[in-house]
């Protein structure tokens, strides 16, 4: 496995992830090109991004997240292996749940569910009506 500018711990807790799995770095197709966003001349001249392709399943990753190659070759692996987990496991990975999670919550409400919302607000006023100060009247 090559070196990538981690901790050696993490490139061995790598390879051991990739071993479970059953991932070799021969299946694995990496190429390069020039990221986007943030990071000023480096981005510019460098081919930092990593695309990782992996040939039996066919999932793709692309990671740019940072300015060196190395650490983002790093980090195109661990997101490459998280989606052949869920994969294989045929469950939703946790960033897919929030992501999911996040859509639920922005999704337009339907007119029911408005209705329903209008009339709990209205019902909420008629109580702070009712809780409104007394005045006493002038008995005089």
């Amino acid at each position: 496995m090559p070196g990538y500018a981690v901790a050696l711990r993490k490139t061995k807790e790598l390879a051991d992830e990739m071993q479970r799995l059953g991932v070799r770095e021969d299946d694995i197709i990496e190429s390069f090109s020039r990221s986007r966003g943030p990071g000023g001349q480096n981005v510019n001249k460098t081919s930092t991004c990593v695309h990782l392709r992996h040939i039996p399943t066919g999932v793709e990753v692309r990671c740019e997240r940072e300015r060196s190659q190395n650490l983002n070759r790093y980090l195109a692996r661990k997101l490459l292996l998280q989606k052949i987990e869920s994969l294989i496991l045929g469950r939703l990975s946790r960033q897919q749940q929030e992501i999911a999670r996040i859509r639920r919550q922005k999704r337009r409400r339907s007119r029911r569910a408005k209705l329903k919302i209008l009339e709990m607000k209205r019902r909420q006023s008629e109580k702070k009506i009712l809780r409104a100060n007394v005045r006493e009247f002038d008995m005089g």
